[in-house]
Order: structure tokens, then C-alpha cells, then sequence
């Protein structure tokens, strides 16, 4: 009888031990920590510098563009005849904004070509088109749909506006809350329309080469797809599924303890 017991108790051992690792392996994944690190120096790297490689790059007008164009003249009242609003500085609606249409053109309410422009560009061919009716006129324009697009494991995935025309992937997944644990950070993918064909560019949030990439500086309407580690299998769900049975378990082990001990 002493020699079944025993037997029991060592049985009783080595289940508890099994089921204590169980428990630890569900939540401490394999992920190391090294995984979740953002832009990590290689050997040699950490006074480096980077420099961007489209550091010039300026958003160009296209077709179907809203444009906020407001006009300012040392006349006034004539200037206000090329505005939707007197504040420069409001955007209103979507519909207050100038539509550019299939051709390329703003009517402002002259007619003025302004698709594969920049802002100040285009800026500055709408003030030579004023000159001939408003005195000293300026013109401040700026692209109203300028947008990004972000998916995947974000905290808080969407369209975003950008107001100056200007943004990082950085800057982007800050709007978006940063990335949550079960984002796969070597494998950002960035999908940009170049208006013939879709590019599809890959970036590691891991490594500090990431300030030299192409898509360092978001273009507008790209998308950024942010895809799940292998790890997210094991959800929260799958925790409320496991943990019951992992603490019944427990307790009928510990039963089993206190009758043998």
C-alpha cells in the first residue's frame, strides 16, 4: 500500500510540473524581446547617419483632388471673388474645396491647369493667371485629400488626413496609436499608386535602415499593412478557452495532494 502511494505522489509530481510549464509556455511566448525593438543599430551603426533618399519628394496634384485655394490681393473685395471664405486659414466642407476635374483643371473661377503640380507650383500658375485682374496677388494652396491608409495591427486602424502635405511611417503609425504586441515588425508593407502601377515595398521597423528606404516619406494615398506574428494564434480568446481547463487541472491535482499527503 506505501509503495502505491509513493507511486501516486511521484505521479502527482511530475503532472504538476507539467502543467505548471504548460502554463508558463502559454503566457510567455518565444517571442524574444529583441522582436519588438524598434530601429536596432548594426555593428558600427549607432553614431550613423542616414539620409533620405526622397527627401525632396512634394505631393503632386492629381485628377479628383480637393484643393483649398484661397486668394489675397491689395484690392480686397475684387479678391474675394476667388474665395469660398474670407479665413485662410478655414477648410470647411469638402464641398467648400476646389475639385480638380478629369483634365486637370481648377475654376477658381478662371481656368487654370494645375494636375502633376505641386502646391507651390500650381500656387504660383494661378497668381500669374490673377495678375491680369487683382493687384500684388498671392495665392496659399494646399492638397484637402492628402490621406494614408492604415491596416493590419494598429491600435486604431484608418484613413488619416494630413494637413501639411508631409509624413513619415513613423509619424503615420503614431496617428494610429503604434503598433500592438502581435504586429510583425520586419514586414511592413507599403502600397503606393505611382498612377500606372501599384508599388508594393517592404520595410523593417527593426533596423535603422528603414530612414533610408523610399518609403521612409509617405506618398499620399499609400497604404500601410502592418501583418500578425505567427504568435497571434494564442489570442485572448484562446486564453479564456485554455485557462479553465489549465485551473481545473490544478485543482484536481491539488485534491489529489491533500488526500495522498
Amino acid at each position: 500500500m506505501d509503495q502505491i502511494v509513493y507511486l501516486l505522489k511521484r505521479r502527482f509530481q511530475v503532472n504538476f510540473l507539467v502543467l505548471a510549464l504548460c502554463i508558463s509556455g502559454v503566457f510567455y511566448s518565444c517571442v524574444s524581446q529583441k522582436s519588438f525593438v524598434y530601429f536596432q543599430d548594426k555593428k558600427g551603426q549607432d553614431t550613423a547617419v542616414f539620409n533620405h533618399t526622397d527627401t525632396s519628394y512634394r505631393a503632386i496634384i492629381q485628377t479628383n483632388d480637393i484643393l483649398t485655394i484661397f486668394v489675397a490681393s491689395l484690392s480686397p473685395e475684387a479678391g474675394k471673388y476667388f474665395n469660398f471664405s474670407e479665413n485662410p486659414n478655414e477648410t470647411g466642407s469638402m464641398a467648400n474645396g476646389y475639385l480638380v476635374d478629369g483634365e486637370g483643371y481648377v475654376h477658381i473661377p478662371l481656368k487654370v491647369h494645375v494636375s502633376g503640380l505641386t502646391s507651390g507650383a500650381a500656387s504660383d500658375s494661378i497668381v500669374k493667371k490673377l495678375e491680369k485682374y487683382l493687384i500684388n496677388p498671392s495665392v496659399k494652396l494646399n492638397i484637402r485629400n492628402f490621406r494614408v491608409t492604415i491596416l493590419g495591427e494598429v491600435k486604431e486602424p484608418g484613413l488619416y488626413t494630413v494637413q501639411n502635405e508631409k509624413i513619415t511611417l513613423p509619424e503615420a503609425l503614431g496617428l494610429a496609436g503604434d503598433l500592438t504586441v502581435f504586429s510583425n515588425r520586419t514586414n511592413i508593407m507599403i502600397i503606393r499608386d505611382s498612377g500606372v502601377k501599384k508599388e508594393f515595398g517592404i520595410v523593417d521597423l527593426t533596423s535603422r535602415d528603414v530612414f533610408a528606404s523610399p518609403y521612409f516619406n509617405l506618398h499620399s494615398n499609400d497604404v500601410i499593412y502592418i501583418e500578425p506574428i505567427k504568435a497571434k494564434k494564442f489570442t485572448v480568446q484562446s486564453y479564456y478557452k485554455v485557462l479553465p481547463v489549465m485551473f481545473g487541472g490544478v485543482a484536481l491535482l491539488l485534491a489529489l495532494y491533500q488526500v495522498l499527503k
